[in-house]
């Protein structure tokens, strides 16, 4: 296990298989720093997808197929008859080579062989954990922890990759004292959302407009109120489990997170063009996570950004073929700060 820390509390831990975010501990407003990520000890154990990097293509790709170039991939179905975060071997089940390593950052690095879970080429990939303080975030922030990701190829491949953290605020170091997400305060820079079929496939007119759904975060809302509100869309996937079309371009602020019971709260940045989110829906119980915790549907979100899903079947969405010669890069952070807990 890989530690940084910065001096005024915020600390990550990072496992080098599935280049895995473990753990990651917040201050609130008094100081008092606490895990802010629902997950298991060790990553080996299972696959809940908890705080891994996911690739080759992170989200869904229909039918476990697609065209390119004029030839038909076929990949390793692993959601019924889909691909699922790369296939039953995606990214996430791999030892990553921790490439450098210092007090603030790791980088941990991979190389997928051509015909990896279907997908063509041989990719090199790369992922850079740094927290960043004060002054390196550029504002009066409390840090940040910085992911950087980036991949070549030597014949063209799609390529998204993303990490998977399942972020509860509120704390999870206590298994008994973990509470639902509902009261978690959630903003989307987001006029559009992707709903989806059965099969969490994006449907044929996706994406549509977030206006007067359950799925209008622009101005800020709890968790809570979308999931119960009946929509037909939350019903079908049990909860949120869909892509939102972020709003601009470039590196920019595409989601904040509030817990107003502990003050912390965490804006996402990302250069990527969609943000899944996604609230523990398959959460049953059955997995043991740290301090023997038992996480159920809603116990955390996650917040996760990249490409939009089955992008290498849909042509009319945003692109996400990488061509030897190029450079795959996608930077998110996790920018934290706190203010005095409502009571």
């Amino acid at each position: 296990m890989i530690r940084l820390a910065l001096p005024g509390g915020l600390s990550a831990e990072i496992d080098p298989f599935g280049a895995t975010l473990v753990a990651l501990r917040v201050p609130d407003a008094a100081g008092r720093a606490a895990d802010v990520l629902a997950g298991v000890p060790d990553p080996r154990a299972g696959r809940g997808f908890f705080g891994v990097t996911v690739g080759r293509f992170a989200n869904r790709i229909a039918g476990a197929r697609f065209d390119l170039d004029g030839v038909t991939h076929r990949l390793s179905a692993n959601d019924g008859a889909n691909t699922l975060h790369g296939g039953a071997e995606g990214f996430d089940r791999r030892d990553w080579t921790v490439a450098a390593h210092d007090a603030r950052s790791v980088t941990l690095e991979l190389v997928s062989p051509d015909g990896d879970q279907g997908f063509p080429g041989r990719l090199a990939a790369r992922v850079t954990y740094e927290l960043q303080d004060n002054s390196a975030a550029g504002n009066s922030s409390d840090g940040r922890l910085a992911i950087t990701m980036t991949a070549t190829a030597d014949r063209a491949t799609p390529v998204s990759l993303t990490n998977h953290a399942f972020f509860n605020l509120g704390g999870v170091d206590d298994p008994a004292a973990i509470r639902a997400v509902d009261d978690h305060r959630l903003t989307i820079a987001a006029a559009r959302y992707l709903p989806v079929d059965d099969a969490a496939i994006p449907l044929a007119d996706a994406p549509q407009p977030v206006a007067g759904t359950p799925f209008d975060f622009r101005g800020g809302r709890r968790i809570g109120d979308g999931l119960r509100s009946g929509h037909p869309q939350l019903l079908r996937g049990r909860g949120y489990d869909h892509c939102f079309a972020l709003d601009g371009a470039g590196f920019r602020q595409a989601a904040r997170l509030d817990h107003p019971a502990s003050g912390r709260g965490m804006a996402l940045w990302t250069d990527a063009p969609g943000l899944q989110l996604y609230t523990g829906n398959v959460l049953d119980g059955t997995v043991t996570g740290k301090g023997g915790a038992a996480y159920r549907m809603g116990d955390a979100v996650c917040l996760e950004p990249g490409a939009w899903p089955d992008s290498p079947n849909r042509p009319d969405f945003p692109g996400c073929i990488l061509r030897p010669g190029g450079e795959y890069r996608h930077r998110m952070a996790l920018e934290f700060s706190a203010v005095a807990p409502d009571r």
